[in-house]
């Protein structure tokens, strides 16, 4: 078992349980009523922690395609890809803005061959998923025909009638993000997903009414073009960028209801809905960094951490929890709910003193990953993106078989260096050869043995 993973370096990927939380208006008193500082500073890094999500997907926003239309990924990612932190190989991802100000949108869905898992996420502007219809449990009402999953997306106070043959699903917020993952097996398998993201359809209410035969295939993410990081983006607005452009984005998605303590704390700076901050540049700036540490610094004591693997029941929506939303929204925006995806995470350094390690996960038998769905495990460099390798190794799992021990088990060599003929193919995942790597095991459709903490990851163990 690897016994020198550093606190500091697990934070960057899972949530580790442990003493001495943050205290703060976004931390002890998670809530924002009562008993945190009133001064300036304190109050400005907490609208800081506070805000953040909201920033980041508006800023996500600008960097995708046009709004109300799917911009559909046609390929795998690779280690080029910056735009989504610890993206997969194992779906491919359909994703679109959509503005409810006006009206519903209609979501469409294909039904797809059996055995192959798909997901629509759906996130309020705040991060929260708000509902996951899935291959798994499609959410839809009695009736529904069978050809298809078609879905009303609504914004907050519509109340126009749901026509026949849909699914009403109401988001608190005008503005959502809605990832579909299909399951891809391999790259012989892009070409069959990507016919099958050109009949996913999205639509104003009215339009389709109007013709609900029309093709609406979306755009694909060559055709989108690569824009800005938006983590960097927002990473390098001052205070009063970032805190004009809070109040701004809240008066258009405004703060639930049980935010209202907390919104009522920031308005002594005039940071609310719609308003302008009032305090000076310098408290504004230095708060900006203060809130970036403590984001960065956050720990979660309702965490799991199994033999350095750190992973959470609580990600995907978070009601007052502002420190784990902050946290998730900076290090891996867009997780699911553990219903639909359980991430358990591990990160250490890959070599010793310039050294390259070599790492081996071992699994008994019959201790593969419980899933209803499949499982996979990635690697990722230090800040979040797929490792640059020669060999285009960026995953293994359920796609490609893994060579088994006589006994069943099953070894995965985890390092830098192709080890030859003395590691199956399949069984070998490339890490950095320097510096701090991350494994992201992703559990889709986990079983209750995973959830409730009956099956464990495996040790990762130093060779």
């Amino acid at each position: 078992m690897v016994h020198d993973v550093s606190r500091r370096m697990a934070l960057r990927v899972g949530l580790v349980a442990a003493a001495g939380a943050v205290v703060s208006a976004c931390g002890a008193n998670k809530s924002g009523s009562g008993t945190e500082s009133n001064e300036p500073a304190a109050v400005a890094t907490d609208a800081y922690v506070f805000g953040y999500p909201l920033v980041l997907m508006d800023a996500t926003r600008a960097a995708s395609g046009p709004a109300n239309q799917f911009v559909h990924n046609d390929s795998f990612p690779t280690a080029a890809d910056r735009l989504i932190v610890r993206m997969n190989r194992d779906t491919l991802y359909s994703q679109a803005w959509l503005d409810l100000k006006a009206e519903p949108l209609v979501l469409q869905v294909p039904k797809m061959e059996p055995g192959r898992y798909w997901l629509i996420q759906l996130l309020d502007a705040w991060t929260n998923t708000v509902h996951n219809p899935s291959s798994v449990k499609p959410q839809t009402r009695a009736g529904q025909p069978a050809a298809a999953f078609t879905y009303l997306i609504t914004g907050p106070g519509w109340t126009g009638s749901v026509p026949a043959g849909m699914t009403r699903l109401d988001c608190p917020t005008r503005t959502v993000w809605v990832i579909v993952r299909v399951q891809v097996d391999g790259p012989g398998d892009v070409a069959a997903v990507g016919a099958i993201e050109r009949e996913i359809e999205l639509a104003p209410l009215s339009a389709w009414q109007e013709n609900p035969a029309l093709s609406r295939p979306g755009i694909t993410l060559s055709q989108a073009g690569r824009k800005a990081n938006p983590i960097s983006t927002v990473a390098a607005m001052d205070g009063s960028t970032f805190f004009t452009r809070l109040c701004t984005l809240m008066a258009a998605n405004p703060p639930a209801a049980a935010d209202q303590p907390a919104v009522r704390r920031f308005a002594s700076l005039g940071i609310t809905p719609g308003g302008k901050p009032t305090t000076e540049a310098a408290v504004l700036d230095n708060a900006v960094k203060a809130a970036k540490q403590r984001i960065a610094a956050y720990r979660d004591p309702r965490a799991r951490t199994v033999d350095g693997w750190v992973y959470s029941l609580d990600w995907g929506t978070y009601s007052t929890n502002y420190p784990l939303r902050g946290y998730i929204s900076r290090f891996g925006l867009g997780a699911n709910l553990a219903e639909d995806a359980l991430y358990p995470a591990f990160t250490a350094k890959a070599d010793d003193k310039g050294i390259p390690r070599r790492f081996r996960l071992h699994f008994r038998a019959g201790q593969l990953p419980p899933v209803n769905a499949f499982w996979s495990l990635t690697a990722y460099d230090a800040d979040g993106f797929l490792v640059a390798n020669p060999t285009g190794i960026f995953s293994l799992g359920d796609q490609l078989p893994l060579t088994k021990n006589a006994d069943g088990s099953v070894d995965i060599t985890v390092q830098n260096a192709d080890p030859g003929v003395a590691v199956p193919r399949n069984n070998w995942l490339p890490i950095p050869a320097t510096g701090e790597f991350s494994l992201t095991m992703r559990l889709y459709a986990p079983k209750p043995e995973a959830l409730q903490g009956s099956w464990r990851p495996p040790s990762v163990d130093i060779l």
